[in-house]
């Protein structure tokens, strides 16, 4: 009977503060790999000791995007589970991970819900923020660019939301500090995927307030109370800055021409 082995893929720069909790959340995979970019604390140190699979990736300083495709191939398993320096690995996750790689019915890639807090309160209701991290790994590549998802050959599937402790879970506390200096970043980074996007005055007005709309209505924010409406506000505001950028990037393409 072939092995249906499971690989963990970490990406990481300067995770320090939250890696030996990842770590001690994915014991008992089949192989846990650290895909490292240049950091400059203890990281590395810490995936050693842990028994980690250690590969190293040039740091660009914006995103892991880039560095994702290479990790994902310094895997050995025939599944990969992709997992964030500052995300747990629930036993009930885990177990089922284990269990449907054995039916017969299992698709080439899940969705996995993921439970967030912000301002450092956990978030209410049932999980709305699924990510495609469970996959087979022959064939998939993960595009170079901020807020992707890999591209998988064949059929996925989502983990039903319901089901209990089935999830990720995001440590990062995620205050509006921190919040906004990824904003930074990522918008930067996301540039380079939208430039060719001809936005204008129209886009500045309706994506920050349909992203508004839907986090606050759509995806249950308003649950949250105040924090809730803090959050959808800003998730408005990433597409302002976003949309911002694109447009001075057209523009200082065309001065520059």
């Amino acid at each position: 009977m072939e092995k249906k082995d499971i690989s963990v893929v970490i990406n990481t720069y300067n995770a320090e503060k939250f890696l030996q909790r990842v770590l001690d959340s994915v014991r008992g995979f089949d192989e846990v790999v650290v895909c490292d970019m240049e950091s400059t604390d203890h990281t590395v140190e810490i995936a050693r000791r842990n028994g980690c699979k250690v590969v190293t990736f040039p740091n660009n300083h914006v995103c892991a995007e880039p560095a994702r495709t290479f990790a994902i191939q310094s895997a050995q398993g025939k599944w990969v589970l992709v997992v964030d320096a500052d995300e747990l690995v629930t036993p009930e996750l885990k177990d089922y991970l284990y269990g449907r790689i054995n039916r017969p019915d299992c698709p080439e890639g899940l969705y996995i819900p993921r439970r967030n807090r912000f301002m450092n309160i956990m978030k209410k209701g049932l999980p709305k923020d699924y990510q495609l991290r469970f996959f087979i790994r022959e064939g998939t590549v993960w595009p170079p660019y901020v807020h992707t998802f890999p591209q998988v050959k064949g059929r996925t599937e989502y983990i039903d939301n319901h089901l209990k402790n089935v999830v990720l879970v995001h440590l990062i506390e995620n205050y509006i500090d921190d919040r906004l200096e990824k904003y930074n970043r990522y918008t930067t980074g996301e540039v380079e995927k939208k430039k060719g996007k001809r936005y204008g005055v129209g886009a500045l007005l309706f994506r920050p307030f349909w992203r508004f709309f839907k986090s606050y209505f759509m995806d249950g924010e308003i649950r949250n109370g105040i924090t809730g409406f803090i959050d959808s506000v800003m998730t408005g505001f990433y597409q302002f800055i976003l949309v911002a950028k694109v447009i001075e990037h057209r523009l200082k393409e065309k001065d520059e021409r």
